[in-house]
């Protein structure tokens, strides 16, 4: 009963994003139920935004998504962000890292993520004036959308469901991705 109802919980919401949750099908089939719910609590985790503005939120979750380079997962965040009512052209700015066409608070997101990516230490600054802004729960909030962006496409890859991000689809036009660039 358990399975049937988490499966038809994941049918949902496949059809409401457009995404493809046979691996996780897969996993109930194979595993059980059990091995589900720590995707539910990822999930959880990166819809932790509280009081961070989208801007800042999407900047920081689309950034990290799009470096662990899994289309389907990049799609579902673009997806989300624009249900949230982020714009799309700040959407394909985050994506395509036009740091010049960024809202500062998206720019505050996107930096923070770049330096978590590289772990250069290119963060203080972003992180400061996070603090400053939204406090400890912003900065936590924003740590754990790039955790969760990051942690599913790193999930699918290894269980073999991992797929390269060629295109994402944003508002009504499709883009190319390419490697982000990080200067």
């Amino acid at each position: 009963m358990l399975k049937w109802f988490v499966k038809k919980q994941l049918e949902t919401f496949g059809r409401r994003w457009n995404y493809d949750t046979g691996y996780v099908r897969e996993i109930v089939d194979e595993a059980g139920v059990g091995a589900v719910m720590p995707l539910q609590a990822l999930q959880k985790l990166g819809g932790l935004r509280g009081a961070v503005p989208l801007a800042a939120f999407y900047g920081a979750s689309l950034t990290a998504a799009k470096h662990a380079d899994c289309g389907p997962c990049l799609q579902l965040g673009v997806s989300m962000a624009e249900a949230a009512g982020l714009s799309p052209q700040i959407v394909r700015a985050i994506l395509r890292q036009d740091l010049e066409g960024l809202p500062a608070e998206a720019l505050l997101g996107v930096e923070l993520a770049q330096a978590v990516i590289h772990r250069d230490g290119s963060g203080d600054d972003a992180r400061e004036e996070i603090l400053r802004r939204w406090g400890r729960r912003g900065l936590v909030a924003l740590a754990y959308g790039i955790v969760a962006a990051q942690a599913y496409p790193a999930f699918k890859y290894a269980i073999g469901h991992g797929h390269a991000c060629v295109r994402v689809r944003v508002g009504n036009e499709n883009i190319a991705m390419k490697e982000p660039n990080f200067a």
